[in-house]
């Protein structure tokens, strides 16, 4: 009587738990796109971050983007808000979402553009080396024409002051350069 009743019990536990089981995005990519709205809370829905201390992502270098995501998941890079996120993304995950933000377009500017000395400042050359003449970025390095010049200034002073730590020679260049420098450094790279 058991034997008789086996392809029913069994096929009505096959449909209960496919019935159960969370519906899944139609591909990986709609997966890491549902995951990754949580981003534009802060880096804004249209590539502009909410506050000008928080960095554009939209366009930036993917390897950078991957790295970012690696350091935060791993601890290397310290922020309570992106390592909570970056936590929740699986090692398969940070290229994808990497590659989901360097895919987009560099936000046009919603702000005027600073003034820019006539000038490069005294120290600059050493930046162009990775981040590339213009500072568009490159393979070792991100893009920084068009960072607003407060996101710039706090990421080079964290690094002279020794709290980011997940770049060595970015601590080694900025810890020889003075406040001022640095400063006339931002001042310069965010009005590109």
């Amino acid at each position: 009587m058991v034997n008789n009743r086996f392809p029913t019990i069994f096929g009505t536990l096959v449909i209960l738990t496919a019935l159960a089981a969370p519906a899944a995005p139609a591909n990986a990519a709609e997966a890491i796109d549902a995951k990754l709205q949580v981003c534009s809370s802060c880096h804004g829905e249209n590539g502009q971050p909410i506050d000008a201390t928080i960095p554009i992502i939209w366009g930036q270098t993917e390897y950078f983007l991957v790295k970012q995501l690696h350091d935060y998941k791993s601890g290397d890079r310290e922020n309570l808000v992106m390592a909570s996120f970056a936590k929740r993304l699986t090692q398969a995950e940070l290229r994808p979402a990497a590659a989901y933000f360097a895919s987009k377009s560099w936000p046009a500017r919603s702000t005027p553009v600073p003034a820019a000395a006539a000038s490069p400042p005294n120290g600059i050359a050493v930046c162009q080396i990775c981040h590339q003449p213009n500072f568009v970025g490159g393979l070792p390095a991100p893009r920084l024409a068009g960072q607003s010049y407060e996101y710039l200034l706090e990421a080079m002073r964290s690094f002279a002051d020794g709290e980011r730590t997940n770049n060595a020679d970015m601590v080694k260049i900025m810890e020889q350069l003075s406040p001022a420098e640095r400063e006339a450094i931002a001042r310069f790279i965010s009005s590109l």
